[in-house]
């Protein structure tokens, strides 16, 4: 089955936090803004199911090529930027 990327209307600039969750033990929760809701109110229905790909290169000539192949198959893709809080 192939996976259909949601593609936005406009583009989102959101800022959020990584919190702890204490049922699990881990740092898995990403909270998720109102705007981005707004944006996929599929995002909402409880009975779907959602996945994500995550790829984190390890420079900068690999981001490149990764770019170049959304580019050519005509992707939106979501950038997530992880920050260290003083």
């Amino acid at each position: 089955m192939e996976k259909k990327p949601l593609t936005p209307r406009t583009i989102i600039n959101s800022e959020g936090k990584v919190h702890y969750s204490e049922s699990f033990q881990a740092w898995n929760t990403i909270k998720l803004k109102k705007e981005l809701f707004n944006e996929f109110p599929q995002l909402k229905e409880k009975r779907s199911a959602f996945s994500y790909k995550l790829i984190y290169h390890r420079d900068k000539k690999e981001l490149e090529k990764t770019i170049n192949v959304l580019i050519k198959n005509e992707s939106a893709p979501l950038l997530l930027f992880l920050y260290k809080e003083n």
